[in-house]
């Protein structure tokens, strides 16, 4: 029997702001994605729960948090700060590995982590690794963190969400079942608005409602790799193991223009800052790449993506920029809409082993 842990942050970005300015404790705090165009424009990354509770959430735009929270004048609206996050995320990440036997990365403030030999298969010990855990991030980092324990990924994460912030919800195995069947059906990770809505459509609201549906209706409701999902995820089962995740096979960056434009001209400028910021990230990982596209969100938010395959793998900024001009040229020859949205992707990547060329590094 596994023993699996599912770790996930409070208000990560909100709570790394927290550690750096201890008075931001009391106050709402919105972490801002604030675009090129200046003002408010912008979205909510993360809000801390003192922002939530009038009714901020990521996603939102900014200037409609503002609204929110404007009689808090108190309230706090920061630039999102990713190196120091990542640098924060990389601390907690070190920790959290101490304690697994397999250590699975999902993103800067989440993780699975199997424990059964460490464990020794027993949740009373899981249990109490879990409080070590915490109290070891709190203390080290000043944070805290949500856990989930279950014999599995998927209850380990929906238990981490059961209780927070700063909670710890342990489902044994023979309380699967009861534990599943109290939450709403959208409790269960994937199961969105729009199929939320259907199932509410048939009355279905808890997971035990769910538990309900044979796998044929589900069948014919959404076809059988999501019937099949989610008949299994009603009953608690999921066989996917803890694995280490596998290196990045790709690096992206998209941007907000200043202004919604089709000229060649202004476009290839703000490429040629997306592609020097990729370089910058390639050459830190020592990375090559082969291939290279390019996205773009048009005004009417319709998206629209080309790529080219390269002869051989490279470092080099004048291939990147060169290979994304081209791609940009070409898609632009029938195109009618302005481009909103502006973004380079790297992939097919593969380590520098050594210095090739002296213009694989300029």
């Amino acid at each position: 029997m596994r023993v699996i842990f599912h770790i996930d942050f409070d208000y990560f970005f909100a709570q790394c702001e927290e550690i750096r300015n201890q008075t931001l404790k009391t106050k709402p705090v919105c972490v801002c994605i604030f675009s090129d165009r200046g003002g408010d424009s912008g979205a909510i990354a993360t809000a801390n729960y003192i922002a939530r509770k009038y009714g901020v959430k990521s996603g939102m735009p900014i200037k409609f948090a503002k609204a929110r929270l404007r009689e808090i004048p108190e309230s706090a609206f920061l630039p999102a700060d990713f190196p120091y996050y990542s640098e924060i995320s990389q601390k907690a990440m070190e920790i959290m590995k101490s304690y697994a036997d397999v250590f699975e990365y999902v993103g800067r403030d989440e993780a699975y982590l199997d424990v059964t030999k460490r464990s020794e298969g027993s949740f009373a010990i899981a249990t109490h690794l879990a409080q070590q855990l915490k109290n070891q991030i709190r203390a080290e980092l000043k944070m805290t963190c949500t856990v989930g324990i279950s014999t599995n990924k998927l209850v380990s994460k929906i238990a981490s969400g059961f209780r927070k912030p700063d909670g710890l919800t342990v489902v044994e195995p023979e309380k699967t079942e009861s534990f599943l069947a109290q939450l709403n059906v959208g409790d269960i990770p994937g199961i969105g608005k729009v199929t939320g809505e259907k199932f509410a459509e048939l009355n279905i609201k808890t997971i035990s409602d769910l538990a309900r549906l044979d796998v044929f209706t589900l069948n014919k409701m959404f076809g059988k790799k999501i019937a099949s999902y989610m008949y299994n995820a009603a009953r608690g089962i999921d066989d996917d193991p803890v694995a280490e995740r596998a290196p990045a096979v790709q690096y992206s960056r998209i941007i907000t223009l200043k202004q919604d434009s089709k000229d060649l001209a202004f476009l290839s400028d703000a490429l040629d800052e997306i592609c020097a910021d990729l370089h910058e990230t390639i050459l830190k990982h020592r990375k090559m790449f082969k291939s290279v596209g390019i996205q773009f969100v048009q005004s009417d938010l319709s998206n629209k993506t080309k790529s080219r395959m390269l002869k051989n793998p490279t470092s080099s900024l004048d291939e990147l920029k060169k290979t994304a001009v081209i791609l940009l040229q070409e898609a632009l020859a029938d195109q009618d809409q302005n481009v909103r949205r502006l973004g380079v992707r790297i992939s097919e990547l593969s380590d520098i082993t050594g210095q090739r060329s002296i213009e694989n590094f300029f």
